[in-house]
């Protein structure tokens, strides 16, 4: 294992301990402390991937990173493309989301079902407290679209007496909202 090390613009890929000490000990800016070899084998020697950030000022710090790279030219090319997958990764994410609204709000004028488990608070009449309860609600009814179906559900129960005004409802987006669509009008009417 290698380590790649970071100090601003100061940066190396080093083969050993005493290579990243050599590299560090060119820095004028930083003071080596005579515990800095063991820290560093320490964290060389342990299952943590995470960076090591070794502080070396009041507000600055060496920064630390495993790296089965053998150059600092392929370390390089190794992070460019991490950074590539993770911004693929964002992107998809992003794109599931948009399409999660998208859907909801794809006009489809007829009939629904639909499904919306909401947080209902109960008093408890043995001590006066409340608490939350996961409650389902299932209904079939005329929509524009699964999302005017979502705000037709949570206004009906928003009125209804025994619904607490504290009971909390799930966004539309969330996996507590399911809906299917049936039919539209026309349909019925032929």
């Amino acid at each position: 294992m290698n380590l790649y090390v970071r100090y601003f613009d100061h940066e190396c890929l080093a083969k050993t301990i005493d290579e990243a000490l050599d590299f560090l000990s060119t820095i004028e800016e930083i003071k080596l402390e005579a515990n800095t070899a063991s820290r560093i084998s320490t964290f060389l020697n342990s299952s943590n991937l995470y960076p090591f950030r070794l502080k070396v000022s009041y507000s600055n710090y060496v920064l630390f990173l495993k790296t089965e790279a053998e150059t600092l030219a392929q370390f390089k090319e190794e992070e460019a493309m991490r950074k590539e997958q993770k911004t693929d990764r964002l992107t998809t994410i992003a794109e599931r989301k948009k399409s999660i609204i998208e859907a909801l709000n794809e006009e489809k004028i007829g009939w629904w079902e639909a499904c919306l488990t909401f947080k209902r608070v109960l008093t408890m009449p043995e001590t006066g407290k409340c608490k939350y309860i996961d409650t389902p609600f299932r209904v079939r009814l005329k929509a524009n679209s699964a999302m005017d179906a979502y705000n037709r559900i949570v206004e009906h129960l928003k009125r209804r007496p025994e619904v607490d005004p504290r009971s909390q409802f799930p966004a539309a987006k969330s996996p507590n909202f399911e809906y299917t669509f049936l039919e539209n009008y026309e349909e019925i009417e032929e």
